[in-house]
């Protein structure tokens, strides 16, 4: 896609949200079933994927790790934000390869050890890039890219959760 192209998309979204603001919040949904053994099916976009646990923790390797996924979402969207702002700011890009890696001590997951926490202790997103554009360029779209990816962002920011419940419980 071209500049002018993606601009002449993204222009009248952008001019709508800045004279109505609230059509610019939308609610994204995931939704899984609890399947056979120690799984969730997880319904993305695309396919049906079974989520269990980590061989780390037990599982048989069968299923995709949800700490996995969550990387996996990373570099999904960090890649497609790369893109879009190359476009953007008209810095071409021939090929490219997106990487992320995180540290989890399972420790934490499987309660051995009550110090040790439980999730990603660190992240690290790691780009690979077939550009001609300067050392400055590739600053800029790398900022741009980490500035903009929805992903990289929650998880850096740590949105505000909630748990409820709905059903029956005896």
């Amino acid at each position: 896609m071209k500049t002018e192209e993606l601009r002449s998309i993204q222009a009248p979204i952008k001019e709508r949200y800045k004279t109505d603001p609230d059509a610019a919040l939308i609610t994204l949904k995931a939704e899984g079933r609890l399947g056979d053994g120690i799984t969730c099916n997880v319904q993305t976009g695309k396919a049906l994927v079974a989520a269990g646990l980590h061989p780390a923790t037990g599982g048989d390797g069968l299923s995709a790790c949800s700490g996995d996924m969550l990387l996996e979402a990373l570099v999904a969207c960090a890649g497609v934000t790369l893109n879009a702002v190359a476009t953007a700011i008209g810095v071409v890009v021939r090929s490219g390869a997106v990487r992320a890696e995180g540290d989890l001590d399972f420790r934490g997951t499987l309660g051995v050890a009550k110090d040790a926490p439980v999730g990603f202790q660190r992240i690290r997103l790691l780009f690979d890039l077939d550009t001609d554009a300067s050392e400055d360029q590739v600053g800029t779209l790398l900022r741009l890219t980490e500035r903009y990816c929805v992903v990289f962002q929650t998880l850096r920011l740590s949105p505000e959760m909630t748990v409820s419940h709905q059903g029956s419980a005896a």
